[in-house]
């Protein structure tokens, strides 16, 4: 059983950007020293709450010092790109980590970025990055002239060809035939999760929705595999949770309910971006409930696993027991503002040097 960290990021809107970069440097490269198997990073263009614009860029940053994780895009929205140039791009980021690229791709989950893009209506969005990944493939696995039509995007590459001077030929990744393809979800048994296992890619479910989501996605990723004729692999499947872990269980509540904490501001913007947007039903611990009878801590109280290393230990048994054998748990990381530094660092040692042996035991022996 592999551990990640999973950074949106998120971050009060009123911090400069120069601080949460650095910030988010820092914390990357803890993960990398604490001995972290991955590293995942977001993408959102229009938010200075969720401010890294490019996931490969920022990555690209940390390559002379992160020489081990595996590096993801958490995830690229493929709708906001022609599929040429994600390719090129993505293919240049695997040689330059020496083929550590985990290739996360999703339709986008941030209103302001639909509409900067022209990509309000959901159907169209799922079909894009459907058609996107397929020509991002074609292109990594085939060589020229590139012919490929589609109903979003038209990639030609056929009459300015010169072999001999290397002109006309699209960067190929270094893993081959591609780096592993993971797809987010955080819907109540997404659809995602099926397309992600009939194609044998990775999902991932999100941090913030409740336990029964989570369920919903083992039974949907059963389906794709069935459906495509696949055998089921736990090990394919990603769990990103919120977790806070302290000495003790008291203290460990105590921060994760505290007003100061990044985990109270976490939930608490999310909550409200996701009722603005008419899609409560992803955060709710139960999808009948009406909003008005949700509140902060119940939702912090049914998907924050918080306690000490034992604690957290014997949570996260029993959340695989109870939802399905899910082969990575990723981190979500946090803000660090005020005291949040020093309490998401000692998250961050107590899970990697605690948290983490025992459950691969517990795993291992399951």
């Amino acid at each position: 059983m592999e551990f990640g960290l999973f950074m949106m990021p998120l971050h009060p809107p009123h911090r400069p950007l120069q601080d949460t970069i650095a910030e988010n440097t820092e914390k990357a490269l803890l993960a990398e020293q604490l001995g972290f198997d991955e590293l995942w990073v977001g993408e959102h263009f229009s938010a200075t709450t969720e401010p890294l614009c490019s996931p490969l860029m920022f990555l690209a940053s940390l390559l002379p010092q992160a020489k081990r994780m595996k590096l993801g895009t958490g995830v690229v929205n493929l709708p906001n790109h022609h599929p040429a140039i994600v390719a090129s791009e993505a293919a240049m980021f695997d040689h330059m980590s020496n083929g550590r690229l985990l290739f996360g791709i999703g339709p986008g989950g941030l209103a302001s970025d639909f509409e900067l893009f022209g990509n309000q209506d959901p159907q169209t969005r799922g079909e894009k990055m459907l058609e996107s990944i397929d020509m991002i493939l074609r292109l990594w696995t085939q060589d020229p002239p590139y012919r490929i039509a589609g109903k979003y995007w038209d990639i030609t590459l056929a009459e300015a060809i010169i072999p001999e001077l290397g002109i006309g030929t699209l960067r190929k990744p270094l893993q081959q035939p591609h780096p592993p393809v993971a797809m987010s979800a955080m819907s109540p048994f997404s659809g995602s999760v099926k397309t992600a296992a009939m194609h044998g890619w990775s999902p991932i479910s999100a941090n913030f929705i409740p336990e029964y989501s989570v369920a919903s996605h083992w039974q949907k990723y059963l389906e794709g595999c069935a459906a495509a004729g696949r055998q089921p692999d736990g090990r394919n499947w990603r769990v990103a949770r919120n977790i806070v872990i302290a000495p003790t269980d008291a203290e460990a509540r105590d921060r994760a309910f505290s007003p100061e904490s990044s985990t109270h501001y976490y939930f608490r913007y999310l909550w409200e971006v996701l009722q603005r947007g008419n899609y409560s039903v992803a955060m709710k611990p139960d999808p009948k409930m009406p909003d008005a009878e949700v509140s902060l801590e119940m939702l912090i109280d049914s998907i924050v696993i918080h306690g000490s290393p034992r604690t957290v230990t014997e949570k996260l048994v029993a959340l695989r027991e109870r939802v399905g054998p899910f082969g990575n748990l990723l981190l979500a990381g946090m803000d660090w503002s005020g005291p949040n530094r020093a309490w998401e660092q000692e998250s961050m040692r107590l899970l990697a040097q605690s948290v983490m042996p025992a459950l691969r035991g517990q795993a291992a022996a399951a």
